[in-house]
């Protein structure tokens, strides 16, 4: 027998003492950064039931986008399920082309993202951005976003600056999805106007009368802010988790899905993760697809173990 080398039988020797899991350590837990957006929370909470199934520990924590992208670059999350494109191109880009950050999958396709007001607001004559700022003292100057420093907001702040449309003398509220929201219904009642950020997928299309402004092509894009979401991971996710990276790459959701769950969370207050498990039971076939390829985190086969976990 030719005799190894000191260095291959030390290797081997404590390759033979190690516990199977120091393999896949770094692989045990995924970690989601999340943005408080009812549509990210959705899928977000999709990912993280077929990851538990699968043996892995879903993490999941909500900051803003901007500290989303510098956690993905200093390996603070692994995974983020909400990169909407093209408006937040101004963010994601830079990491992505420093290769701090990777662009998978597109994961929803279809969604729009731009300005919008309510249905009487609009039959009243303000169809266009253009028309804004005829209008300045019954708007109060005021278009209403989410959280400071997202996308949305740091667009319309652009136009500000821009005096875009003439609108150099407005102000971006900053707010919340909930607290917009809940502001809009307030205003509806009374028929108190009001120009906001609004987005598909979500319940606020079907809960409000409301329509979307046209002529922002320049700051939201073409066919209404028409978005594609997708998939980023931290540089070398993938190479270094394959198995994970294998179920990201296959889950993709569509704006009737997410529409029906964001429903559950926001109109019915059912929990996120009770709402992505109920709609996995109620529509199993989506597992064949997001599992094609994919094992559970001891390598067995993943179908039949996700749908007897659920």
């Amino acid at each position: 027998m030719q005799q190894l080398s000191k260095r291959r039988l030390s290797a081997l020797f404590v390759t033979a003492f190690l516990p199977v899991t120091a393999f896949a350590s770094e692989c045990s837990s995924v970690r989601f950064a999340e943005v408080g957006w009812t549509d990210i929370t959705v899928t977000t909470a999709l990912a993280s039931e077929v990851l538990e199934a699968l043996g892995y520990e879903p993490r999941v924590d909500t900051v803003s986008v901007p500290i989303a992208y510098a956690g993905i670059r200093n390996n603070d999350f692994d995974v983020f399920l909400g990169n909407w494109m093209p408006s937040m191109a101004s963010i994601s880009d830079p990491y992505i082309e420093r290769g701090e950050v990777e662009r998978l999958v597109a994961n929803l396709e279809g969604a729009k993202y731009t300005l919008a007001v309510p249905q009487y607001v609009y039959d009243a004559g303000v169809t266009s951005v253009n028309d804004l700022a005829e209008h300045a003292d019954q708007f109060e100057q005021r278009i209403h976003g989410i959280e400071a420093g997202n996308d949305g907001n740091e667009l319309i702040e652009q136009m500000i600056d821009d005096n875009a449309y003439g609108l150099g003398d407005w102000q971006v509220v900053d707010s919340s999805e909930a607290g917009m929201l809940a502001e809009l219904r307030a205003r509806v009642p009374n028929e108190t106007w009001m120009v906001f950020l609004g987005w598909e997928p979500h319940p606020m299309n079907s809960n409000f009368e409301m329509a979307y402004l046209s002529d922002a092509d320049d700051y939201f894009g073409p066919n209404l802010g028409g978005a594609t979401v997708y998939t980023n991971t931290r540089a070398g996710f993938v190479e270094s988790c394959p198995n994970v990276g294998e179920l990201l790459n296959n889950m993709t959701f569509t704006l009737e899905m997410e529409n029906q769950l964001m429903s559950a969370i926001m109109d019915e207050g059912v929990e996120p993760r009770e709402a992505a498990r109920t709609y996995l039971n109620d529509n199993p076939e989506i597992l064949d697809a997001w599992l094609e390829g994919v094992t559970t985190r001891e390598g067995e086969e993943a179908l039949p173990v996700v749908k007897a976990a659920l």
